[in-house]
């Protein structure tokens, strides 16, 4: 994924260029948000960003992290926040403001929060998806705003969320998520649920234009009503810049792979720059969070954002029992590019729900991923990349200081294997949890980029598959791709063969191979009697790299232990299914007593 900093900008406008200054956590009204202040001279100009929903917001988040730094850089502040029953945000209360009015209410209050922290009267809207349906509807509540942008926007919202139901049968396809663990009962996608109220009122809506001095609107060629907007808006009287958003189906189709829209950026930063008055932000009101962010508090645990690492690199949120503290604190890990929050939310129920057992936990976002930037001079790609133990090592660091330790781990896919890596090199983790490893050590000849676009399934899932009249249908249509989808066969068959022989070719493998290297790393940690939980879905591909150094099943690690293995049937590579993550989140705490 090409870093969207390192582009130059436009002849005529900015460059794109990361900021200088870190960005400032800050809670309000059970929300959390991200303060980024103006690394350079300052104008009276901040911008709210108001986010999608669902797994487009998955994708968007690091989007949004990249642009607030570049901005940034060129003088504009800005701040991004979680909607009230979202991220990190508190669950909806009950009693609270019902429907859609309460996720419009979290916009014009963040926009109050924004001007406060700012100094800055005159605010820029910079939204996407439902954010912009959203920010629509209330731009003439939010006062003096200079310009709106609108990336992919909703209009519909029936055809919205008929497009959202699509789109998450699609992704349960992919996923191999067994029929009766799909959602079915209300709108939802990737594990992620959207409140009924929210949804029948999204349903009733329909936009068209609003009264704005200028608009940015990026159009998909497909979506005939993101033209009519951008037509819609100049019949109010704004300014348009309409662009084709280049790129957006490969943007926002999976966090793993997504590749943000650089050249939307580069245009976006230099439309928000031009929007920049003569008069410069209030110097007096500026520095007004130093008292921030405040605890969200739960019915039984209080979580804190907090920064920490090198000049607060690293972003993340503590989450801790409002009664006593029990076991070792678990180090919460994400999975690839996903933010801290977690896939379908699992790491905020994950902590939520150990904290209510006395357990304390830090989800954070490793360097380059969700809300934490790049180190300067890092890989591009950090997955299963050794720089990333650097970032758990911050971690520990951080809870050696508020006396929390001792201290386990767990993850899930390259959490996984970061956390099996972290407890190989870190004395202070007592143990492990790791979720669907691909691998315990990363073979250096392996391209990481190529094996997260092409990892092929297990034999006997092609097999299952090729069963299926769906299957069949969509091979009659062309729909499939026969060449890929015989190439992957054959590669699975190698590697069921490779399974039954590597064991037998490894006992005479050398003392530097590969296999004892990790055989010798599983001793290390029986030795230094850290626990290692290992879980795996019954038709994970890990199952192969496992197979080829402990057996068929894993049958070898029985002469560990401290090892505990366990597959879960019907579970998908995320563990989406409620019951999956009950097994997951039960691992978790059993590991989190055993080690207090």
């Amino acid at each position: 994924m090409n870093a969207l900093s390192k582009l130059p900008m436009e002849n005529s406008g900015p460059a794109l260029k990361p900021a200088v200054s870190a960005a400032r956590p800050l809670t309000f009204s059970g929300k959390v948000g991200l303060f980024m202040p103006s690394a350079a001279p300052a104008h009276d100009l901040a911008v709210l960003f108001v986010s999608p929903w669902g797994l487009e917001e998955l994708c968007v988040h690091k989007f949004w992290r990249v642009l607030a730094d570049a901005l940034s850089a060129n003088g504009v502040a800005s701040l991004r926040f979680d909607y009230s029953g979202t991220g990190d945000a508190l669950d909806i209360a009950d009693g609270a403001v019902s429907g859609l009015a309460l996720w419009e209410n979290d916009i014009v209050e963040a926009a109050a929060q924004l001007r406060t922290l700012s100094g800055c009267k005159t605010v820029a809207v910079v939204s996407q998806g439902l954010g912009s349906m959203l920010a629509l509807r209330v731009l003439e509540r939010l006062d003096d705003v200079a310009g709106l942008a609108c990336l992919a926007p909703v209009t519909s919202g029936r055809a919205y969320l008929r497009e959202l139901q699509i789109w998450s049968r699609m992704v349960d396809e992919g996923l191999g998520i067994p029929e009766k663990d799909r959602i079915r009962d209300q709108v939802s996608i990737a594990g992620l649920r959207m409140p009924e109220d929210i949804a029948a009122d999204i349903r009733k809506v329909v936009v068209s234009g609003t009264a704005t001095r200028y608009a940015f609107v990026a159009c998909r060629p497909d979506r005939p009503g993101d033209r009519e907007l951008a037509e819609a808006l100049r019949r109010d009287g704004a300014d348009v810049l309409e662009i084709n958003y280049a790129g957006y189906d490969a943007f926002i189709s999976n966090p793993l792979i997504s590749v943000m829209p650089e050249s939307i950026g580069e245009r976006l930063v230099s439309w928000v720059s031009g929007l920049r008055g003569p008069q410069p932000a209030s110097e007096d009101r500026v520095s007004s969070m130093t008292n921030l962010p405040s605890e969200l508090r739960g019915p039984d645990f209080r979580e804190l954002p907090v920064t920490f690492g090198n000049s607060g690199r690293l972003y993340g949120v503590l989450c801790q029992p409002l009664g006593e503290r029990k076991g070792a604190t678990i180090i919460i890990l994400g999975t690839a590019y996903d933010r801290h929050a977690g896939w379908g939310r699992s790491g905020v129920e994950m902590a939520r729900r150990l904290a209510g057992e006395g357990i304390a936990s830090l989800r954070f976002d490793a360097a380059n991923v969700g809300d934490s930037p790049p180190v300067p001079g890092g890989p591009e790609q950090i997955l299963y990349s050794p720089s990333q133990l650097d970032d758990v090592a911050a971690a520990l660091d951080f809870l050696e200081n508020v006396e929390l330790l001792p201290a386990v781990i767990c993850g899930r896919c390259s959490g996984s294997y970061l956390g099996f890596r972290s407890v190989v090199a870190e004395e202070r983790l007592k143990g492990a949890v790791i979720a669907n490893p691909y691998a315990f050590q990363w073979d250096p000849a392996l391209d990481v980029d190529v094996v997260i676009h092409s990892a092929p399934r297990q034999l006997h899932e092609y097999r299952t598959r090729m069963l299926k009249l769906e299957t069949f249908r969509r091979l009659v249509k062309g729909e499939v791709d026969v060449v890929g989808a015989a190439t992957n066969m054959v590669r699975a068959v190698a590697r069921r063969l490779k399974r039954y022989l590597l064991p037998v070719l490894n006992r005479f493998s050398g003392s530097g191979s590969l296999h004892s290297q990790i055989v010798g790393e599983f001793q290390a940690l029986q030795d230094r009697d850290a626990a290692i939980g290992l879980i795996y879905s019954e038709d994970d591909v890990g199952l192969v790299h496992l197979a080829e150094h402990f057996g068929e099943g894993g049958r070898g690690l029985s002469r560990y232990a401290n090892v505990r293995m366990t597959i879960l049937p019907d579970a998908d590579h995320n563990l989406t299914p409620v019951a999956a993550r009950e097994a997951y989140l039960r691992a978790v705490r059993d590991m989190a007593v055993l080690k207090n």
